[in-house]
């Protein structure tokens, strides 16, 4: 069996790998690029194989970064089964389809801007710029209303002036088609994706319905068997189960573990400290009249703060101010975790369900669906707590509230997850760390929102008991609690330095660990 490492070698985002047998292919997450727009959109175009070859798949779990190519491989020829958990396959339901709406509202904006340029060069006397009676004239011709664009008539104009339009990467048709391929399995139940090959999926304690991945092969002596971890969680946080343990009761030894790094050389803030930071931010926000602005992923972290201020509000630790979930996405997402308490822990059970008590759904908290509502929102003055996708603010309605936010020191953007590098996300992260390290002294740093610039001077402030991700000790414990006899550990899924480092750290712990590179194709 021969296993090529694709996507998420020493990177984070864009997971993908491909387990090969004589006969079958089976390949390990589809996941999207994610980081700057030129170079992750090259990158997503490109699938490095015939999907048609493919036999089945398997999915860890349904965040972008290991889901969000499945459409484009069906669009181009796989017609296999794609395996995952139950609660994955019901949130791809929701992710897929609101992944391609976003890249089909992308491709839209920038096709506008292309004809809208084109147009603008086009004037008689363009060299002495463009006046305002001219550019209403040529959006009138390719808006309708304030938001709204004239698609076909964008697209006339492409093909009219020999314009180079941009093309989603694949359509909400696409995405929907997809999902068609799925099939839903339950945890510790073995099922057959190839000729003398079976998997067999375990909880990862990451995003629900997340799952580490064992694949066993062939019989007897000539017996193989390869884990994917997928991501793994950390331990003794809320809602969901820890990392499974124990897994030598269902293999003995693991000739391959291909293994996530995304924290191979940091460690978290303990988990118990994540409610009372939060409570202090909070409270802190509220006394200065302030609102605060989360940038949250609508899958995992939107429910994980509605669950933890659940519990504040009840224990009345905390102000009763209003909570908006401004993601049509996350309440959909929302919806998937009300429908799946079988995967939460006994916490959540005695805490909310035994008090029939949905954990995310409570008095103070409003799910904002129309973009009218979200608009006024944004210039809402009074203290609230606002969750708003994308979590790396590269996108979404997160993008709006920034804007209208992030100048007043009244405020506070609170970090709360990972942010990739040359994200608005990351900028906002280290910028305004190091601006709160200085004292506040001198300007503020700026920042720009759709091609604008705003002094960043609202609070930011990192909460990372949040983190879906295990650190490099927990990740450890999840290897030695497993008690899996290990040959040798492929770390992938981390940036170079973190794969690298931690790949060091479990080599003094007495693991054989290696950092594969693009493409390099290792046998077992």
């Amino acid at each position: 069996m021969h296993i090529t490492f694709y996507g998420a070698v020493r990177e984070v985002t864009g997971s993908m790998h491909l387990l090969s047998t004589d006969r079958d292919r089976i390949l390990l997450d589809c996941g999207m690029y994610q980081g700057r727009r030129k170079e992750t959109a090259e990158k997503n175009h490109v699938l490095p194989f015939d999907p048609a070859m493919l036999t089945n798949m398997v999915v860890s779990h349904a965040h972008i970064d290991h889901s969000g190519r499945i459409p484009l491989l069906v669009k181009k020829g796989f017609n296999g089964h794609i395996y995952c958990t139950r609660a994955t396959a019901d949130a791809c339901a929701y992710l897929l389809p609101d992944s391609a709406h976003i890249q089909e509202s992308d491709a839209e904006y920038l096709n506008y801007k292309t004809v809208r340029s084109a147009l603008s060069r086009m004037r008689p006397d363009k060299d002495n710029g463009t006046s305002k009676k001219d550019l209403k004239e040529i959006k009138r011709l390719l808006k309708k209303g304030r938001h709204g664009l004239r698609t076909e008539a964008i697209n006339d104009y492409l093909r009219q002036f020999h314009l180079q339009g941009v093309e989603p990467l694949y359509t909400t048709w696409d995405a929907e088609q997809s999902l068609k391929s799925f099939e839903g399995i339950p945890y510790r139940h073995p099922v057959s994706i190839a000729k003398d090959m079976t998997c067999t999926l375990f909880e990862a304690g990451h995003i629900l319905g997340s799952a580490v991945v064992m694949i066993r092969y062939g019989n007897g002596e000539h017996k193989r068997t390869i884990c994917f971890s997928g991501d793994i969680g950390r331990y003794d946080k809320p809602i969901l189960k820890d990392p499974s343990s124990h897994l030598n009761a269902f293999a003995d030894t693991i000739d391959l573990m291909i293994m996530e790094s995304t924290y191979g050389n940091r460690d978290h803030e303990p988990v118990i400290d994540l409610k009372p930071k939060l409570k202090k931010v909070l409270n802190d926000t509220f006394d200065r009249g302030g609102s605060i602005v989360i940038p949250s992923f609508a899958y995992g972290r939107t429910q994980e703060l509605l669950y933890v201020i659940h519990e504040l509000f009840d224990e009345k630790e905390v102000p009763s101010m209003p909570v908006f979930v401004d993601s049509p996405l996350a309440t959909n997402i929302t919806k998937v975790f009300g429908e799946h308490p079988e995967v939460y822990d006994a916490e959540a059970h005695e805490t909310f369900l035994a008090q029939g008590k949905n954990p995310f759904v409570f008095r103070q908290v409003q799910f904002v669906e129309s973009v009218e509502a979200s608009m006024a929102l944004m210039r809402e003055e009074k203290p609230h707590i606002v969750i708003s996708a994308s979590g790396m603010c590269e996108a979404g309605r997160i993008l709006h509230h920034l804007r209208y936010k992030i100048h007043n020191p009244k405020n506070t953007i609170l970090i709360v997850g990972y942010m990739a590098n040359h994200t608005l996300g990351r900028r906002i992260l280290e910028e305004g760390t190091a601006y709160e390290m200085s004292g506040r002294k001198g300007d503020p740093p700026i920042v720009k929102i759709f091609n604008k610039e705003y002094p960043l001077e609202a609070k930011v402030i990192k909460i990372g008991g949040f983190s879906a991700h295990g650190d490099r000790n927990e990740m450890l414990r999840f290897l030695k609690q497993s008690e899996l006899k290990i040959k040798q550990i492929a770390l992938v899924h981390g940036e170079e330095e973190q794969s690298l480092a931690f790949a060091e750290f479990l080599k003094m712990a007495g693991y054989e660990a290696f950092v594969p590179r693009v493409g390099q194709i290792v046998s077992v």
